[in-house]
């Protein structure tokens, strides 16, 4: 009687666990679907806090028209300049976290809180990563007209030309390194520029010696011969200047700086909603347009989860911080 008991009692508990454990993976498995599943069911906009024309709208329009049919949803791009790329971000920060707004963003993201005069919560902290979908290296370019053509050369000549050198940038990120620069050349002068439109009319017009920007504005103006690229800087070389020396070659590591391109959504955002984006977004990074279109640009497609891009900026914000402890913004 009791080994009967014993047994009924051992084959209710293997029922209660078999009914327990099959819960459980039930839900998970309708949770995982669910997760997977979501996808818009109307327009999507993806705010780029610049300029159009430039290499970050360019990249965008990619990724949204990929990601459009994917989704059978049109997903446009709203460009919302001003303010360093806060006025768009701002635009975002304070949209339905829905899974119906983004925001495009750079490195330059996690240096707001370090601005001169900057009041207000830290945009990254309202904002979740999605993915980033590219990353590549900037380029330092002076006129056809000054002579050398490494940076080191061009280096030279300012510190013997008896007018200082102006060096002009619109990025925070490349106005923190260039100050790196001065501790070598004190007589340099940095011009800041809010767009890169009269930063490319003065470097042509040699009003400006030296510049950082990106290698898309510059190209037609290598081309024409009107300027040259003594440097990029990349740890390595770009695969669309061969022969142009990288940082690390040139002897300028504290210059190395690459510029990830990446998607974020409203603080809010449902995980579900930011994984499924998240995914649908390092498919797209490898359509062959896609592909074709950062290859013209020098950029190299990237696609990371949500928590490899938190991790990314994470590091990218340490190192950041540190350099303006260092150096200040002014």
């Amino acid at each position: 009687m009791r080994l009967l008991q014993s047994l009924r009692t051992a084959t209710a508990r293997c029922v209660s666990l078999t009914l327990a454990l099959f819960t459980l993976a039930c839900v998970t498995a309708t949770a995982a679907h669910a997760q997977a599943a979501w996808k818009p069911d109307r327009p999507v906009t993806i705010v780029v806090p610049y300029s159009p024309g430039g290499g970050t709208d360019v990249m965008a329009r990619q990724i949204a028209k990929v990601l459009s049919r994917r989704w059978n949803q049109p997903v446009n791009v709203e460009n919302t300049p001003g303010a360093d790329g806060l006025i768009g971000t701002r635009r975002v920060i304070d949209a339905k976290p829905d899974g119906y707004t983004f925001l495009v963003q750079l490195p330059s993201l996690v240096l707001n809180r370090h601005l001169p005069g900057f009041k207000g919560a830290d945009p990254v902290t309202q904002l979740l990563p999605v993915s980033a979908y590219s990353i590549l290296s900037g380029v330092y370019v002076t006129h056809a007209s000054i002579p050398g053509k490494t940076l080191s050369e061009v280096v030279q000549y300012c510190k013997t030309s008896p007018k200082p050198c102006t060096f002009g940038t619109t990025e925070n990120t490349a106005r923190l390194r260039l100050q790196m620069l001065a501790v070598e050349l004190p007589s340099m002068i940095v011009v800041n520029y809010k767009g890169g439109g009269q930063l490319i009319t003065d470097l042509i017009g040699n009003n400006l010696n030296i510049a950082s920007m990106g290698y898309t504005a510059v190209l037609p103006h290598m081309q024409s011969g009107q300027v040259k690229v003594v440097m990029t800087s990349g740890k390595q070389r770009s695969p669309v200047l061969p022969d142009v020396q990288s940082s690390i070659e040139a002897g300028y590591p504290q210059l190395t700086g690459e510029t990830w391109y990446g998607l974020f959504a409203p603080l809010g955002t449902p995980k579900p909603i930011i994984d499924a984006v998240s995914a649908e977004v390092r498919e797209a990074v490898k359509d062959e347009t896609v592909l074709k279109s950062f290859a013209t640009l020098g950029a190299s497609p990237i696609g990371n989860t949500p928590e490899e891009f938190a991790k990314l900026i994470r590091e990218e914000s340490d190192r950041l911080t540190e350099l303006v402890k260092r150096f200040p913004i002014q």
